[in-house]
C-alpha cells in the first residue's frame, strides 16, 4: 500500500538554520512505474505545468524562513500535491527527508495567499529534527525482533517473514526517533490480507509501535441494496464488461471465493486481481445473491457515486486527484464479513449469510473508496488518534455519499452498513450515538490514542454528526437519531453540505499524517475561516461542536 512513482524531486538542503539553499530537480514525467513496498504511497504521475512553478515557489517561501520549516542540517522536501483555490491562494504539500531518509510524520503543507503572501504551514512535526541518522541495531536484528513479536501475537497469521525494511525517522510520536520500518504480510483474524509496519528503535532495538497498512472496516445494474441503478458499461453485441471509461476506467471483478486468502497473501500463490464481470446484454445482476454479477453492480454502483460525489461536491477527479480508476473486487474469501482498501482497489466479502449479507452497500464502498481519498492527500497515519481521524473520515464521507446518491432504495442516515445487516439493520456504527454499538467513543480523552482506530473514530463521527444535524432527537432517511453531549450543551447544525465542506477542505488542505483531534478542531476551524469567514456561524458551530465531543 505504501508505494510512490513520479513524484517530482524539489530539494531544500538545510545547509544552516539560518539559510534554506534551493535546488530543484526536474519532475518526473509519464506513466507510474512500481516502487518498494515499503514507499510511500501515491501512485501519483508527478507535478506538471503550473505545480512545478507553485511546489518551486513553495519552497523558496520555506527557505526565507526555515522556523517555519523545522529546518536542520540534511533535511529536503519533495513536493508531492499542489492545491488552488478560487481566489487564488495556494497549497503546497511536502513529505520530508534528513540525510536522505523519509521522515514518518514529517510531512507538510505550505499556504500563500492570493497575493502570493506567506499565509503559514500545517505540520505535525513541533521541533527541528536533532537527531542521529546512524544506526545502532542492524536491520536483520530488527526484523528478527518484529518476528518475534509476531509470533506471540494472534491477531495476524502467517507473518513469520518480513516482506521488507526500511531505515526512517519516526517523527509520529512527542520524541521522534531513528527508526527501522519493518513490513510483514500475513492475514488478520478475519480473513482481511495484513501489512503490518512495526517501527524498531534503531538506537535501543525496543519496539516503538505498529501500525495496520491494509485498512479495512468492521465493512443497468440491478443490485442488492439500491434497486435498479443506471451503469456504464463497456462492450458491444451481446458482449459487456463492468467497466466505466467515463471514471477514469474503473471496473470490477469476481474473486469466486476461490482464493486461498493464507496462499495468497503469505506464501504469494493463487494470487488474483479477479475475473472482470460480463453479461451477455447491457443489465447486470438480478437483485438477488443467486446471480454473481448482483453483488458486482452494487459495488459499481458504490464506487461511481463515491466517484460523482468528489467530482461534483469537491472537484476532486478521483482517488487520486487525476482522473485514474481503481478496481473492485466482490465475492473475496469465504464467509468474510468484511471489507477493505489496499492502496489500489476496493475489496469486498459476502458475509456469513446469517447475520451479514455481502458488505457492498453503497455507504461502505463510499467508506472504502474514501480512504484512497484520505491516503492521497493528508495521508493520515493508521494508529493513534490520526487513526481514528481514518476511519471518521470514511464514515463520514461514507455517509457524505449516500446522501448524495439519494436513492430511494436506501435512504440516506447516519448508521454505517446497516444494509448488509441481517440481524437487524442497526448497522456496525452509528453517527450520531457512536458509543450505541457498546465500543466506539462518544468522546475524548487522553486514552483515546490506545483505543482502536475503529472505536476512537466515534470522537470524530460525533463532532460531524452534531455539526451537520446538531443535537437532540430527530428522524434522518426514516431512522430515529438522537445525539447528547458530553459537555450537556446544545449544538445547532450548520447542514450536511457545509460540514462536508469544511470537512474536506480541512482534510486535502490543512491535516497532516500525524494529525490529532486536537489538530483536527484547528483544521477544521482553519477550513471554516477559509470558506465562511472567521467569527461566521460556521466558524462557532466547528468550536461547538468539538467542545461538545471534549476536544478542546
Amino acid at each position: 500500500m505504501r508505494r510512490t512513482a513520479g513524484l517530482a524531486a524539489f530539494a531544500v538542503a538545510a545547509a544552516t538554520a539560518a539559510a534554506l539553499p534551493l535546488t530543484t530537480a526536474s519532475s518526473a514525467q509519464g506513466a507510474p512505474t512500481a516502487a518498494p513496498a515499503s514507499a510511500r504511497s501515491g501512485d501519483t504521475s508527478g507535478l506538471k505545468g503550473r505545480e512545478v512553478a507553485l511546489a518551486s515557489e513553495a519552497l523558496a517561501t520555506l527557505q526565507a524562513r526555515p522556523g517555519a520549516a523545522r529546518a536542520a542540517d540534511g533535511q529536503t522536501f519533495v513536493a508531492r500535491t499542489t492545491l488552488t483555490d478560487a481566489d487564488g491562494s495556494t497549497h503546497v504539500r511536502f513529505d520530508r527527508t534528513i540525510d536522505g531518509l523519509r521522515v514518518v510524520g514529517g510531512d507538510l503543507v505550505v499556504h500563500r495567499d492570493a497575493d502570493d503572501a506567506f499565509a503559514g504551514v500545517s505540520q505535525t512535526l513541533a521541533k527541528p529534527l536533532t537527531l542521529g541518522t546512524e544506526a545502532s541495531v542492524a536491520e536483520a536484528a530488527a526484523q528478527r525482533t518484529v518476528l518475534s513479536r509476531n509470533a506471540r501475537t494472534t491477531t495476524v497469521r502467517g507473518d513469520d517473514e518480513a516482506e521488507a525494511g526500511e531505515l526512517v525517522v519516526d517523527a509520529t510520536g512527542v520524541t521522534p526517533r531513528l527508526a527501522w520500518e519493518v513490513v510483514t504480510g500475513g492475514v488478520q483474524a478475519d480473513g482481511t490480507p495484513s501489512r503490518l509496519a512495526t517501527y524498531v528503535d534503531a538506537k535501543t532495538g525496543l519496539v516503538i509501535r505498529s501500525e495496520q497498512q491494509v485498512v479495512n472496516v468492521d465493512g443497468r445494474g440491478e443490485t442488492l441494496y439500491s434497486g435498479s441503478v443506471p451503469l456504464q458499461v463497456s462492450g458491444s453485441g451481446s458482449s459487456y464488461t463492468l467497466e466505466d471509461a467515463s471514471r477514469g476506467g474503473t471496473y470490477t471483478t469476481d474473486m469466486r471465493n476461490a482464493e486461498d486468502t493464507v496462499l495468497c497473501q503469505v506464501l504469494q500463490i493463487g494470487c488474483s486481481a479477479g475475473t472482470t464481470i460480463t453479461s451477455t446484454s447491457t443489465t447486470f445482476g438480478d437483485g438477488t445473491n443467486a446471480d454473481r454479477a448482483t453483488a458486482g453492480a452494487d459495488a459499481q454502483y458504490g464506487s461511481n457515486e463515491t466517484w460523482d460525489y468528489f467530482k461534483d461536491v469537491h472537484g476532486r477527479d478521483g482517488i487520486w486527484g487525476d482522473g485514474r480508476g481503481s478496481f473492485n473486487r466482490v465475492h473475496y474469501g469465504n464467509g468474510y464479513v468484511n471489507a477493505f482498501w489496499d492502496g489500489s482497489k476496493m475489496t469486498y466479502g459476502d458475509g456469513d449469510g446469517l447475520d451479514f449479507g455481502p458488505l457492498v452497500s453503497l455507504d461502505v464502498a463510499g467508506h472504502e473508496m474514501s480512504h484512497g481519498v484520505t491516503e492521497n492527500s493528508a495521508d493520515l497515519t493508521y494508529s493513534g488518534e490520526s487513526g481514528g481521524l481514518n476511519e471518521a473520515t470514511s464514515d463520514i464521507f461514507g455517509s457524505m455519499v449516500e446522501f448524495y446518491a439519494d436513492n430511494p432504495s436506501d435512504p440516506a442516515d447516519y448508521l454505517i452498513g446497516e444494509q448488509f445487516d441481517l440481524k437487524d439493520h442497526a448497522g456496525f456504527r452509528r453517527m450520531d450515538q457512536p458509543s450505541a454499538d457498546g465500543t466506539s467513543l462518544d468522546c475524548w480523552s487522553p486514552s483515546a490514542k490506545d483505543v482502536d482506530v475503529h472505536y476512537s473514530s466515534g470522537i470524530g463521527n460525533h463532532f460531524f454528526y452534531l455539526l451537520a444535524e446538531g443535537s437532540g432527537a430527530k428522524t434522518i432517511g426514516g431512522v430515529a437519531h438522537s445525539s447528547t453531549t458530553c459537555d450537556g450543551s446544545t449544538v445547532a447544525g450548520i447542514g450536511r453540505e457545509a460540514a462536508g465542506d469544511i470537512w474536506y477542505r480541512a482534510l486535502t488542505v490543512y491535516m497532516t499524517s500525524g494529525t490529532t483531534y486536537a489538530g483536527a478542531r484547528t483544521a477544521t476551524l482553519d477550513a471554516a475561516e477559509d470558506l465562511f469567514g472567521e467569527g461566521s456561524t460556521q466558524h462557532d458551530a466547528v468550536a461547538a461542536a468539538w467542545s461538545a465531543v471534549s476536544v478542546a
